[in-house]
């Protein structure tokens, strides 16, 4: 592990290093205006595993790249209308804008590595507002992967000392040079939009940026996203991403997702989103009758239960008593529950160390508005 202070090194000779290091598919750790990165040639393979394995990536939290200017990030992705407003409005600076992966190659016959992009086909671009970045990507010519320098589950990485510590031997070992800029202010971390539905989706949010283009409010100590479905395939795509950006609540506690609207809205084809995105292959069966469909799954290393209910007919607490809700919820469970107004107020004392977000159906013209509490 090669050791540079950026502060008393000359920047030629700082960006000279650098790219050594990243054409020869060397993992660098490098300051930003919000925290320390860790990058690769976001273009090779190999130097993308090594950061993986670098990172300990857990599910849910894919990488994204760092460019130098819109121009450059059109050779990665589809940069639409809302994507647009927000390169004008934001970058550089702490935004984080995810827009479609293109998958196709760039002038220099280069493509994204794979293990960078989501598995929606989606991009995550950022264009630092940080000089020494910005020259060493121009540079280079290439994307760099633009991720935080701490492993996953460790502490926000402002010092080079705070990605250390939280690091393993082995993990250390793959580092092969780090700027150093000594400590930074404490600044969030990026803002991450994502303008691949109707409506932007705010992913992650830091106070340094105000949301202008996007539909988000607060109720009470919840937040509120305001997206617009114009197919089945579209409310399918975000009851996965919803799944997905709570995997870590599935896998600690459980998550209950709670669904209202009227009949033909859209509940059961959210459910069969989540379904899909959780490699369940079963149909998915109206519960009705039934009360409660049960189905199992397991995606890559983890194997839990989905629970798809249906709450239409229980109009009393010994109904819902007899439905024994409680014995559903733990670690890898996903409850889905249809008509949960019905409920809310009953099944509210089960849920005080479990997550819930609440969707709400309703038609507007011709799409669905999804209204998400989280």
């Amino acid at each position: 592990m090669k050791h540079i202070d950026i502060t008393s090194t000359p920047i030629e000779e700082i960006i000279s290093q650098s790219i050594a290091v990243l054409h020869a598919g060397g993992l660098v750790l490098f300051p930003t205006e919000t925290t320390y990165g860790a990058g690769v040639d976001a273009t090779n393979q190999e130097a993308v595993n090594r950061l993986l394995s670098y990172k300990s990536r857990r599910e849910g939290k894919p990488l994204s790249i760092m460019v130098t200017d819109e121009e450059m990030a059109k050779q990665y992705v589809l940069i639409n209308e809302q994507a647009h407003a927000l390169y004008e409005q934001f970058l550089p600076g702490p935004v984080t804008v995810i827009s479609k992966s293109l998958d196709s190659v760039d002038k220099n016959g280069q493509r994204i590595a794979q293990g960078v992009a989501s598995e929606f086909g989606t991009l995550g671009v950022r264009i630092p507002d940080y000089d020494l970045m910005l020259a060493i990507t121009q540079a280079f010519g290439r994307p760099i992967t633009a991720t935080s320098a701490n492993a996953s589950g460790q502490r926000r990485p402002y010092s080079v000392a705070d990605i250390l510590v939280g690091l393993s031997e082995k993990q250390k070992s793959l580092i092969d040079l780090v700027l150093d800029a000594g400590e930074l202010p404490k600044n969030e971390p990026s803002t991450v939009i994502d303008t691949t539905l109707s409506t932007p989706v705010v992913l992650r949010t830091s106070d340094r940026v105000e949301h202008t283009q996007v539909s988000e409010t607060k109720t009470g100590d919840r937040k509120v996203t305001t997206l617009f479905s114009r197919s089945e395939q579209e409310t399918k795509e975000i009851a996965g991403r919803i799944v997905l950006k709570h995997w870590d609540d599935i896998t600690e506690t459980g998550l209950v997702i709670g669904l209202d609207g009227d009949l033909g809205m859209g509940k059961t084809i959210f459910t069969k989103g989540s379904a899909e995105f959780l490699k369940i292959e079963e149909i998915i069966k109206s519960p009705t009758y039934t009360y409660i469909e049960e189905y199992d799954f397991t995606r890559h290393q983890t194997s839990g239960k989905l629970y798809h209910l249906d709450m239409w007919k229980v109009e009393s607490q010994a109904e819902f008593e007899r439905l024994a809700i409680e014995t559903l919820l733990g670690t890898n469970t996903v409850l889905i529950i249809e008509w949960f107004s019905q409920v809310a107020e009953l099944i509210a004392p089960l849920l005080k160390n479990v997550p819930l977000v609440t969707v709400r159906f309703s038609q507007v013209g011709e799409d669905r508005k999804l209204e998400i509490i989280e």
